[in-house]
């Protein structure tokens, strides 16, 4: 379902309108799905139920004492949005290059954050970028970055700095964005997160 359509001349954004109780039960389940990846815990069961047996790619984004700890995500919708986020739990914990696996020691300090995608589009001109509203794929070739909005809200970027951090998130030159042969993408996603209290 997508919100409301954006300023004159653009297209809807592409936003999951997900209940409270589906948002805390995909919480509940990549938390479960980590947990016994490491052996602390049953398998869960995979609620497929509303919004979350529909095929969506996600993002799960971990963190542990305020820092950075695993995020990986899959754009393509080709699982139900709960299947993905119980899959990306897994592979935040585990397979991120930027970081050791998580240890079972760590579960109880990870706080965890889910990112529910909307449909990419091509964004034919920079100047329709929405910071806060829009994540953002710049790619050219082979070499592809991708953030999501949550990131330059919390990092306080514009438009054309978040342009610049795709780039170099790519491999690619800050100004890169200007290039007619570079691709740019936008992206709606419902992004929420457990409190501290809500982990472990």
């Amino acid at each position: 379902m997508n919100a409301g359509a954006g300023p004159a001349g653009t297209p809807p954004a592409d936003r999951i309108l997900l209940t409270p109780g589906e948002r805390a039960a995909l919480l509940a389940l990549a938390r479960a799905a980590i947990r016994h990846h490491l052996g602390l815990g049953p398998r869960p069961e995979v609620p497929e139920t509303g919004g979350l047996g529909a095929p969506r790619g996600a993002f799960v984004t971990l963190h542990r004492r305020g820092e950075l700890r695993g995020c990986i995500g899959r754009f393509e919708p080709a699982r139900t949005l709960a299947r993905t986020v119980a899959a990306m739990a897994v592979a935040a914990a585990t397979d991120d290059p930027r970081f050791p696996p998580v240890e079972p020691e760590e579960i109880d300090e990870i706080q965890i954050r889910v990112s529910a995608l909307g449909q990419r589009r091509r964004l034919p001109d920079p100047s329709g970028l929405v910071v806060g509203e829009h994540g953002l794929v710049v790619q050219r070739g082979w070499q592809r970055g991708a953030l999501l909005p949550v990131v330059a809200v919390e990092r306080g970027w514009d438009a054309p700095t978040f342009l610049k951090h795709a780039c170099l998130k790519a491999g690619l030159p800050a100004d890169a964005w200007r290039d007619p042969l570079t691709s740019l993408e936008v992206f709606g996603a419902e992004e929420f997160g457990e409190t501290s209290e809500e982990a472990g």
